[in-house]
């Protein structure tokens, strides 16, 4: 959890909560957005109630939901100098909740760590015996769904592909498809299981993979969205191998 100063959570929770002190025709009154200077008011406490909006989450998510009531409460008693904490005692509070927070996130992640090793290993047992499955020296699994005829990538070069990433049940959690915009990068900058698969497509082709955690982010994994030991699934579709501009010899106009 990352502290916010003052400033920005008195703004958050005037985002998120509303002022106690309104009437409740203006609370229901629709803000006046005409300029942009009053539009990028609105924006910036909507931005930062969203990113309150989702702390708060994480904080049920862990067991430590928040009285949001206490919230208002201590946001108005502090617009009106009756805060009934000082500043150095909540200073200390909000460290220890960030320090317990962090304690929790770490065991949780350990739980879910133990949990994808053991439900990774029986996917890939099972997932090698399917026909048309081929593992690799590595541990790598992939299969074919369209096999191209052009050049196959070397390590060093940039490649532009489409593809969806998975987890072993099914949820999806990235898609260049999604973005409507294939990626682009050097083939040696990413997981070793992207390194070693792509080498094996040609240009037109597209393929299946299982990578294993420790061709993906191991036990670590790549938090807070992919758990520590994860198995991942990727359909790759290798769309193009952009070579480097040759350089200019000498004597070219």
């Amino acid at each position: 959890m990352k502290l916010l100063k003052p400033t920005l959570v008195a703004i958050a929770l005037v985002s998120v909560f509303g002022c106690q002190q309104e009437t409740k025709k203006e609370a229901t009154k629709a803000p006046v957005l005409e300029t942009q200077i009053q539009k990028q008011a609105y924006g910036l406490g909507a931005s930062i109630g969203t990113y309150m909006e989702r702390n708060l989450k994480e904080h049920e998510k862990l067991g430590l939901a928040l009285d949001r009531k206490l919230l208002e409460k201590g946001f108005e008693d502090s617009l009106s100098g009756k805060s009934l904490l000082q500043k150095d005692e909540i200073q200390t509070l909000l460290t220890d909740l960030d320090k317990t927070m962090k304690e929790k996130q770490q065991a949780m992640n350990k739980v879910e760590a133990e949990k994808s090793l053991t439900e990774g290993e029986k996917y890939l047992a099972d997932n090698a015996k399917k026909p048309g499955v081929k593992v690799t020296a590595s541990g790598l699994q992939y299969e074919v769904i369209t096999q191209g005829t052009g050049e196959k990538p070397k390590a060093t070069d940039v490649v532009k592909v489409n593809y969806k990433g998975t987890f072993i049940n099914g949820d999806k959690f990235d898609s260049s498809y999604d973005r409507h915009q294939p990626a682009v990068f050097p083939l040696n900058r990413v997981i070793p299981g992207w390194t070693e698969g792509v080498q094996l497509m040609p240009v037109g082709s597209k393929y299946r993979f299982v990578i294993p955690s420790k061709l993906a982010y191991g036990p670590v994994g790549n938090p807070p969205r992919i758990a520590g030991n994860s198995v991942l699934v990727f359909e790759i579709e290798l769309l193009a191998i952009q070579k480097p501009a040759e350089p200019a010899k000498v004597g070219d106009k």
